[in-house]
């Protein structure tokens, strides 16, 4: 597969059927990344998806195949082009998307910024209550010695800094605003467990959801915890698929 001309990222299409943009942090190069045991699970993602969808993958962001791109570039308007351009690339004009952690902020601006989502999937980060300013605050005070277990997706520790530049893009974003923008079918999920460090903060994204699910049923959203599982839940095919892959199938295959 090609990179993109117009974002520099690489991608492949897999499967046939509902386009679905399977983003962050599922990689198109996945195993050449994480390494050759992580390659299991991008096919066990695969597995369960691509009898019935159409699903891309992209290196994103500056990462594996893709073109560099300079840290202060990685602002949330310029991601949700680059998500665009790809989905442009793939022939992908209207399209579910299902991100995890990052992955899933990067699907919230996304969906308030276009109409081309047909469903929106998020894990591991609430769509309300999130905790935007102490992940910011985190990014900043390890920006000098980026952590260890950054080191597997960077190109280098100054490539670390993206993460600010896209935390201080947001800064003032008003949440409830602009998910009263969003209209297409969607689903939030955690582990029941999922609450995360991100340095010394502790990112209650589980609790977070637990406490804000009434408000977001009342609002239209699907939200489904993983009780007894931690924040890993959203890389093991075999915990998620399934449920995502039942909501999914509901709501733009009518089941079929």
């Amino acid at each position: 597969m090609p990179l993109d001309p117009a974002s520099g990222v690489y991608y492949e299409v897999h499967g046939s059927g509902e386009p679905l943009l399977l983003g962050f942090p599922l990689m198109a190069s996945h195993a050449e990344i994480f390494g050759d045991e992580a390659a299991a699970v991008k096919d066990g993602f695969l597995a369960g998806l691509t009898d019935a969808w159409r699903v891309l993958l992209m290196d994103y962001p500056n990462i594996g195949r893709s073109r560099e791109t300079r840290p202060e570039d990685l602002t949330a308007d310029q991601v949700c082009r680059d998500l665009l351009a790809v989905a442009d690339a793939a022939g992908f004009s209207r399209f579910a998307y299902w991100g995890y952690s990052w992955g899933a902020n990067a699907g919230l601006q996304l969906a308030t910024r276009t109409d081309r989502l047909s469903a929106l999937v998020i894990g591991g980060w609430p769509p309300l209550g999130a905790q935007y300013a102490d992940l910011l605050a985190a990014a900043e005070e390890q920006m000098a010695d980026p952590p260890a277990s950054s080191h597997m997706v960077l190109r280098s520790p100054a490539q670390y800094a993206q993460w600010v530049h896209y935390g201080r893009s947001m800064a003032g974003w008003d949440e409830a605003q602009a998910l009263a923008r969003i209209c297409c079918p969607r689903l939030v999920y955690a582990g029941g467990e999922g609450d995360v460090y991100a340095g010394r903060y502790l990112l209650r994204n589980a609790s977070t959801l637990r406490a804000w699910r009434q408000e977001l049923e009342a609002a239209g959203w699907h939200v489904l915890l993983f009780e007894g599982r931690d924040h890993a839940v959203g890389l093991d095919p075999a915990a998620v698929v399934p449920p995502v892959r039942a909501f999914l199938d509901a709501e733009l295959r009518h089941g079929h």
